[in-house]
């Protein structure tokens, strides 16, 4: 599959991928998420080209990500925010820095802490059940075949720790 041609796969992961799959991307996002909001911020936090940045900002801006706003006319300045899209990146943003301070951190420990502001706890954040709030692990998992993926097939079912093939069925 070519890049330019993955948002256009029945696939959530490979759609996402195509807004957000980019390292650049992912490391404007960390510092959206992060209170940076102009340009000149964001490039000298990465040691970004200017061009590069104009586009990762745009696709960003594009795909309704961010939100460009005018902050000064004469010369025109602009700022980047997290639209309520962008905002639900959040989980995934936090689970690389989990990942990554699990197995990344070559033994010096997490370069950034997290508090929650309710609690006032320092907390690493977890993947659990909408339904029954129930931490998750892939184990716990079972995909199924949803409403916009009829008719296809899943590799594999697990149930008892043993694997099963699944087909899709059409009632869906």
């Amino acid at each position: 599959m070519r890049w330019d041609q993955m948002q256009d796969e029945n696939c959530s992961v490979a759609r996402t991928l195509s807004v957000i799959g980019d390292r650049w991307t992912m490391l404007i996002l960390r510092d959206a998420f992060l209170s940076i909001r102009k340009f000149e911020d964001f490039q000298k936090d990465l040691s970004i080209s200017r061009q590069r940045l104009s586009e990762r900002l745009k696709k960003l801006v594009d795909e309704g990500v961010l939100k460009k706003t005018a902050y000064q006319s004469g010369p025109a300045r602009f700022e980047y925010r997290l639209t309520a899209k962008g905002l639900d990146l959040y989980p995934v943003i936090m689970a690389m820095v989990n990942w990554g301070d699990k197995y990344l951190d070559k033994g010096r420990g997490a370069p950034m802490l997290y508090k929650h502001a309710k609690c006032d706890h320092y907390f690493t954040a977890q993947l659990s059940c909408s339904e029954c709030g129930e931490v998750l692990s892939p184990r716990d998992v079972r995909p199924e075949i949803g409403p916009g993926k009829a008719n296809v097939r899943l590799p594999v079912d697990r149930i008892d720790g043993r694997v099963y093939p699944v087909t899709a069925k059409s009632d869906r």
